[in-house]
C-alpha cells in the first residue's frame, strides 16, 4: 500500500469515464498521486466505477470488488469505495453481501468523496480532467438520464430521468480540453438528439453540435448515441455543413421487426426507420451509419429474426454490434414478458447475424481501397503505427494499420548514413493511401 495514493479503476462505458475522469482531476488538485485502471492496485484508497447495465456488467463490477477485498485483507490496498451504476441501484445489497467496503457512493453523489476526505470540490476546477484517453481525443458527455423507458432497459430506473447540461458549461469544457491538446471531441450521452428539451423546452442538439464546430481547435466532431423516434432533423443540415463535424452517427436501432419493435415500446417502426435512414445518407453524403441490433427479446419469433436480417442487408451498415438479450429486473419486459427465446437459440442468431456482418463490413472496407483518407494516429503497436479515419470511433470501430517499414527513410541526426524510418507523431493527422482490406481493419501507407 502506497500512502497519499489513490487508484480508480472504471468499468463500463465512456459516460462513466468521464466520472472518472472529472473525479480524479478534482482528487489530483488536493495533491493525491492518481493511477487510472492500474495492473496491480497499490493505493491507500482504491475507488470503482461500477457499471450496472447488464448481467456481464454487473458480473464484472462484482468480481472486480471481491478481488480488491482479497488484496485489502493482505494488506496490498487500503480503503475500497464503490460508486457508479451498480452501487446506485444496489446499494444496500452490497453493503450487506461485501461488507469489506469502507464506503459506497450512486451514480449522482460520488462528488461526496471529495467531503468526506476533508476537501471540497472545487467547480473552478470543473473542465479540469484527469484524462485517461490518448491526450488527443475526450469524450463529453452533455447530459445524464433518458426518458425513452424502453421495454429492455435498466438506465432509466438507474439514472433517472433526462438532465441536460448547460450549454455554456459543454463549451467552456471543449474549449478547455482544446486548450490542453485535445483535436477530437467524441459527444456522447444516453440519448445526444433529446438534448436540450428539459433544459431549453426545444431539442437544441443542432444548435449546440454547431457551436461546438466552430470552436477554434476542434478538428474533428463524433456523435454517439442518437435515438431514431422524434429524430431532430435540423442537425443532418449542421453535419453536412461543416468539415470538422465526422460524417459519422452512431444510433441504435435494436430490431427491424414492428412487432419487437412494438414489444420494446421503442415507439417507431421499420418503415419509419427506413425512412430516416434513407434522410440521414441523402443530406449526409457518404455518412457511416454505426448501430447495435437486438436478438432474442421476448417474443422474438424466427421470421422476426429473418425480418431483421433482411433489414441488414439492405441497409448494409458500416458499422454494427449487436448482443443477445438479458432480463433486467425491473425492467418492463421483466415484469410483463416471459423471456421465451432458449439461450441456444439467441446464441445461434447472434452468431448468423454477425457473420452477416461481417461480409458486409468487409465489402465496405473494400471500397476504401486505392482510396486516400485523412488519418489520425493514436498509437504505435509494435511494427504498426495505428490510427483511425473519421469513419471510426476509438476502441469499436475498425482501425488503420501503417506498417513502419513502409514509412520512409530519413538520415539520422547523428550518423547521415545511417537511415531510419520517419516517425508519426500520436495526435496528428496523415493523409493515407488504403491499400489493402481486412473486415475489421485498414492497411495503408502515406499518400
Amino acid at each position: 500500500m502506497i500512502k497519499n495514493r489513490i487508484d480508480l479503476i472504471t468499468l463500463g462505458c465512456s459516460k462513466n469515464l468521464v466520472d472518472s475522469e472529472r473525479l480524479m482531476g478534482q482528487l489530483a488538485a488536493c495533491g493525491y498521486r492518481m493511477h487510472h485502471d492500474p495492473e496491480d492496485p497499490k493505493g491507500e484508497i482504491v475507488i470503482v466505477n461500477t457499471c450496472g447495465f447488464i448481467g456481464d456488467a454487473k458480473e464484472e463490477s462484482i468480481n472486480t470488488i471481491l478481488g480488491l477485498t482479497e488484496l485489502k485483507k493482505r494488506r496490498k490496498i487500503g480503503q475500497i469505495f464503490v460508486m457508479g451504476c451498480l452501487s446506485e441501484r444496489y446499494r444496500k445489497e452490497l453493503s450487506a453481501e461485501i461488507p469489506e467496503i469502507d464506503r459506497i457512493y450512486g451514480k449522482f453523489d460520488w462528488k461526496q468523496i471529495l467531503s468526506d476526505l476533508g476537501h471540497k470540490w472545487d467547480d473552478s476546477l470543473r473542465g479540469q480532467r484527469f484524462q485517461t484517453s490518448p491526450k488527443h481525443y475526450a469524450y463529453v458527455k452533455i447530459s445524464e438520464g433518458c426518458n425513452r423507458m424502453c421495454a429492455y432497459c435498466a438506465i432509466p430506473i438507474i439514472t433517472g430521468k433526462y438532465k441536460s447540461r448547460a450549454m455554456e458549461d459543454i463549451l467552456q469544457e471543449v474549449e478547455h480540453l482544446v486548450r490542453n491538446g485535445v483535436h477530437e471531441i467524441q459527444l456522447i450521452a444516453q440519448d445526444l438528439t433529446g438534448y436540450g428539451l428539459d433544459r431549453y423546452g426545444k431539442y437544441c442538439i443542432a444548435e449546440l453540435v454547431e457551436k461546438i464546430a466552430q470552436t477554434p481547435g476542434v478538428e474533428w466532431l463524433r456523435l454517439h448515441y442518437a435515438y431514431p423516434n422524434d429524430f431532430p432533423m435540423d442537425l443532418l443540415p449542421v453535419m453536412a455543413r461543416y468539415p470538422n463535424i465526422c460524417k459519422y452517427l452512431d444510433i441504435a436501432l435494436q430490431h427491424a421487426s414492428d412487432h419487437v419493435l412494438d414489444r420494446m415500446l421503442r415507439r417507431i417502426t421499420r418503415r419509419e426507420t427506413e425512412e430516416l435512414l434513407a434522410e440521414i445518407r441523402r443530406q449526409v453524403p457518404g455518412i457511416h451509419l454505426r448501430t447495435t441490433l437486438m436478438v432474442g427479446f421476448p417474443g422474438e419469433t424466427e421470421a422476426d429474426f429473418q425480418e431483421m436480417m433482411v433489414f441488414v442487408r439492405e441497409q448494409r451498415f458500416e458499422r454494427m454490434g449487436a448482443f443477445a438479450f438479458c432480463e433486467e429486473e425491473g425492467t418492463y419486459a421483466a415484469l410483463h414478458y416471459e423471456d421465451d427465446v432458449p439461450a441456444e437459440i439467441k446464441q445461434q442468431r447472434l452468431d448468423t447475424l454477425m457473420t452477416l456482418q461481417q461480409e458486409i463490413s468487409l465489402d465496405c472496407q473494400q471500397q476504401k481501397v486505392g482510396k486516400t483518407f485523412r488519418v489520425i494516429i493514436d498509437r504505435q503497436d509494435g511494427e504498426y503505427y495505428v490510427g483511425r479515419t473519421e469513419f471510426d470511433s476509438p476502441e469499436v470501430d475498425p482501425e488503420v494499420l501503417i506498417p513502419i517499414e513502409s514509412l520512409p527513410l530519413e538520415p539520422t541526426a547523428v550518423d547521415e548514413t545511417l537511415e531510419s524510418h520517419i516517425a508519426l507523431e500520436p495526435g496528428q493527422f496523415y493523409l493515407v493511401e488504403i491499400v489493402k482490406a481486412e473486415p475489421y481493419e485498414l492497411i495503408g501507407k502515406l499518400a
